[in-house]
């Protein structure tokens, strides 16, 4: 019997582009779209399918590309359409596939919809965005909602004489998905980004689009589904690509509204349970990290049953709003090259889909600075106010920053130990890492057993083996605090991973018995193991993955 053909995406690994930090090629220090060619390469040997390519669209940048100012054009410093086209047609070549990044939930202040909508409350483009009359009790916002980026979520415009929402500020007004005019823009403009040839969209907050404000429900309101599934019927119904909904609010329970295949909407989504559990729930991610594996475990299995048979999981641990993994996670002191491996075999081989962010297949670590005028990320600066009206000390924020905040993620990629990390040969927009001389990628390539030579056996081991793509997924040793260990399952076939999350050696006493007819497929150490009734011993940050046919 032919086994039946999978989506691309499904048997694809993904990979992340931060394009302000990813690679420099004209030398005003900030990455741009040839700098990306320029490297499709070592993308291409590391083995991946297809680049998420974060907001390259025209902007003012107030957050770095995420405020759109129009969805038709590049924005000057990443390149020109032209650069954009060549970049869609190299990778290609290269077997790679381009996916945007969608944000329409929100535009920039500075989008055209936005200054005609400010000029008239007549004109069609107002009812592209929410407007609220002044409180007649206060005559100040309409309620006390506050944005993500600090101060309120209301912007009084005077010509109009009202006041507009914006969810993550006022440079980022809210687009009136209730508007039908709205809609067939934005759907307009999908298409012809994908008539270009992209293999798909990553949708930015995608539970927000269907908020009820006078009810005070901003994610996943009643007419969410609708209009996600209205997209899907308008731009994505018979191509050939993939969709991703970025969404905040999604759980296990929830998660097969999105993405369950009679639904229609998209193919997986993002969802932040298991990022969510490590955050302060005064401070958020501001707060110290408060990592239990116990906890992550059971909610990455959790979200493996919940889309065992219908829906798709995504797989990550890291993206450009969040720390780096080692730091996080695993060790960004001497194990980390190990724990590096290890958090990659350990979420890479469940169900899903895996996307590796720029700089994880070398183990990249945060960035660990040390004054406020290092910061560049809009959130970060804008809680900064808040934080110290609550009475958080500068050195107490700024080391909550350095924990969890996004501009660990956007430090620019370590090419080399040249000045600036190869990066550019200008002045980074962003400080450098200063461990760039020892981590960078001519070090770990020159390195036969470095984190990107893992990271490409890795990616050939799930292009191998189908039981990585369709076996069945088992939680093992849930309640074991150091360990997190699986099992997957695929007709006579078992694929056990095992991963020690801590600098100590663990011993798993019941293992031994189930592993020991099984063969290595991989491991971050060489295995000297002899796993017997016994159990067996796992090294600080070792990982080992057994294949057998019972």
């Amino acid at each position: 019997m032919t086994k039946p053909l999978q989506p691309w995406w499904k048997t694809a690994t993904g990979y992340q582009i931060y394009p302000r930090s990813f690679c420099d090629s004209n030398g005003d220090g900030i990455g741009d779209l040839q700098g990306i060619i320029a490297k499709l390469d070592h993308l291409a040997d590391l083995g991946i399918g297809f680049i998420w390519l974060s907001p390259v669209y025209a902007s003012p940048m107030r957050d770095n590309g995420y405020d759109i100012s129009d969805y038709r054009q590049i924005a000057p410093e990443f390149g020109t359409l032209e650069d954009f086209d060549a970049l869609v047609a190299q990778a290609r070549e290269k077997g790679i596939r381009i996916v945007m990044d969608l944000v329409v939930n929100h535009c920039s202040s500075d989008h055209d919809w936005f200054l005609k909508a400010c000029q008239s409350r007549d004109c069609p483009e107002h009812e592209f965005f929410y407007w609220r009359d002044q409180r007649p009790d206060t005559n100040g916002p309409p309620d006390d909602q506050r944005a993500c980026f600090g101060g309120s979520a209301w912007t009084w415009v005077e010509s109009v004489g009202r006041y507009y929402y914006g969810h993550f500020g006022s440079q980022q007004p809210e687009l009136n998905w209730h508007n039908p005019a709205l809609r067939r823009e934005v759907f307009n403009m999908m298409n012809w980004w994908l008539d270009k040839g992209i293999g798909g969209f990553r949708i930015d907050v995608i539970e927000l689009i269907g908020k009820d404000l006078d009810n005070r429900i901003y994610a996943e309101g009643p007419d969410m589904h609708r209009f996600i599934a209205e997209m899907h019927a308008a731009c994505f119904d018979g191509r050939d690509i993939m969709t991703v909904g970025e969404t905040w609010s999604a759980t296990p329970q929830t998660a097969l509204l999105y993405c369950g295949k009679a639904r229609k909407e998209v193919d997986m989504v993002f969802n932040f349970n298991h990022i969510e559990a490590a955050w302060d729930s005064d401070k958020g991610r501001f707060g110290t990290n408060l990592f239990d594996l116990c906890t992550h475990k059971r909610i990455l299995a959790d979200w493996q049953e919940a889309l065992a048979d219908d829906g798709w999981n995504s797989l990550y641990l890291s993206n450009h709003d969040l720390p780096r993994p080692v730091s996080h996670y695993g060790c960004d002191g001497p194990f980390r090259a190990r724990s590096a491996k290890m958090l990659a075999m350990t979420m890479h081989l469940m169900k899903g889909t895996p996307f590796v962010y720029q700089g994880e297949e070398i183990g990249m670590t945060n960035a660990n600075f040390t004054r406020l005028e290092q910061f560049r990320d809009i959130e970060t600066l804008g809680q900064l106010e808040e934080q110290a009206a609550l009475g958080v000390p500068q050195q107490a924020f700024i080391d909550g920053a350095n924990t969890n905040g996004r501009d660990n993620a956007r430090t620019p990629v370590q090419w080399d130990d040249t000045v600036h990390a190869g990066f550019t040969t200008g002045q980074p927009w962003i400080d450098v890492n200063t461990n760039y001389v020892d981590v960078n990628v001519a070090n770990d390539r020159a390195d036969k057993d470095g984190v990107f030579a893992f990271y490409q056996s890795l990616i050939a081991l799930r292009d191998a083996l189908d039981i990585i793509t369709d076996g069945s997924f088992a939680l093992l040793e849930a309640d074991h605090p150091s360990v997190f260990a699986y099992e997957r399952t695929l007709e006579r076939q078992r694929l056990i991973v095992v991963g020690n999350f801590t600098n100590k050696e663990t011993k798993l006493e019941t293992l031994g018995p189930i592993i020991k007819d099984a063969k290595v497929v991989l491991s971050n150490l060489d295995w000297e193991g002899s796993p017997c009734e016994r159990g067996i011993n796992l090294a600080p940050y070792q990982a080992v993955a057994w294949l057998y046919d019972a």
